[in-house]
């Protein structure tokens, strides 16, 4: 019934059943100390069907736990308790990414290790509030500007976490660069008002991305180095600027020459999020010759049709059911794996 969807594909050097790809979502597991349990090995396990699954936003380092309940690749435990998830999805065929995400600004005190500091690229709160377990809803923290050289730290962070990654199991990591957490932060003129060479111009917006980027990608390969994106989004108070377009072309354009696992590609349309306007959409296609994945409300029938388009290679599904696909190991539907 789904002759594209359902068809073998590759991303790297993997083998893909299917081209439904697991979108990493929040599993409200309320993990101790960031580490897996037995409920996220039975979670992920049971989805094993899906062509590519991306597992949800972890941490690399203690700075970046800025949710409560969150899970982190930096710990022994956490490496520990990874392992297990991967080694259940495995047993059922499947294939697992990690999406490394630092929260950044997108934290309060009360979720985080004790003497833990926020950080980010200036020292800008972010308007609104964070759930805390221990408080409830609280407005979010003040971070500390990191300087440059703790912005050069946080790129061997960053690859130290993927080492971890690729130790506990996974068949590579997706680099958040999304949603208004760290990454995107940096790109964002708002929220970056650095005035080093990680601030101001395009260019140096973009360099702490394509500096972890490079670095991560030399470590563990770049055909287990993917990338989330999400152009136009005003998740985590982020307000438009006049320079998306020219940010995300500059951008894609260098993340090319790396030859990279994939771009994951976010559009929060039909969730209230503005639309990524079809010219950026296709410059961003043509721009990008791996495979793209794209994310935003799917359900089978659109997502056939995207792909028989040709302006994806796979689809990210993370909503409700709306209609339902067969694959392999338990029922599940397409647009239902999260």
């Amino acid at each position: 019934m789904y002759p594209a969807l359902l068809s073998q594909a590759t991303i790297g050097n993997y083998a893909l059943s299917n081209k439904v790809v697991m979108a990493p979502t929040v599993t409200k597991r309320r993990v101790s100390d960031g580490v897996p349990n037995d409920v996220m090995v039975e979670y992920y396990s049971r989805r094993a069907g899906a062509g590519l699954i991306i597992a949800e936003g972890t941490s690399p380092v203690e700075s970046g736990m800025g949710h409560a309940h969150m899970p982190g690749i930096y710990s022994k435990a956490q490496v520990a308790g990874w392992k297990k998830v991967t080694e259940a999805v495995h047993a059922n065929g499947g294939k697992i990414f990690l999406q490394i995400m630092h929260t950044g600004r997108i934290s309060h005190p009360a979720n985080m290790p004790a003497k833990t500091r926020i950080v980010a690229p200036s020292a800008i709160a972010a308007n609104g509030q964070i759930w805390t377990a221990a408080h409830g809803y609280q407005p979010y923290g003040t971070p500390k500007a990191m300087s440059t050289s703790e912005v050069q730290e946080m790129v061997q962070l960053h690859v130290k976490a993927a080492k971890q990654a690729i130790e506990a199991g996974f068949d590579g990591v997706e680099l958040h660069a999304a949603n208004g957490y760290l990454m995107e932060q940096f790109l964002h003129p708002d929220t970056n008002q650095r005035t080093d060479k990680y601030g101001g111009s395009i260019p140096n917006r973009v360099r702490f991305i394509l500096e972890t980027v490079a670095a991560v990608s030399a470590a563990i390969g770049k055909d287990r180095t993917g990338i989330r994106l999400s152009p136009y989004s005003k998740v985590n108070d982020l307000q438009h600027h006049g320079q998306i377009n020219a940010t995300y072309e500059y951008l894609v354009d260098a993340l090319d020459t790396f030859s990279l696992s994939y771009i994951h590609l976010v559009d929060g349309h039909s969730l209230g999020e503005p639309e990524i306007p079809a010219i950026l959409l296709a410059g961003i296609r043509a721009r990008f010759n791996g495979p793209l994945i794209l994310n935003g409300n799917f359900d089978a029938l659109k997502a056939e049709d995207t792909l028989r388009s040709g302006l994806a290679d796979f689809v990210a599904f993370e909503q409700p059911c709306n209609s339902g696909v067969k694959l392999s190991g338990p029922r599940m539907s397409a647009d239902c794996l999260s």
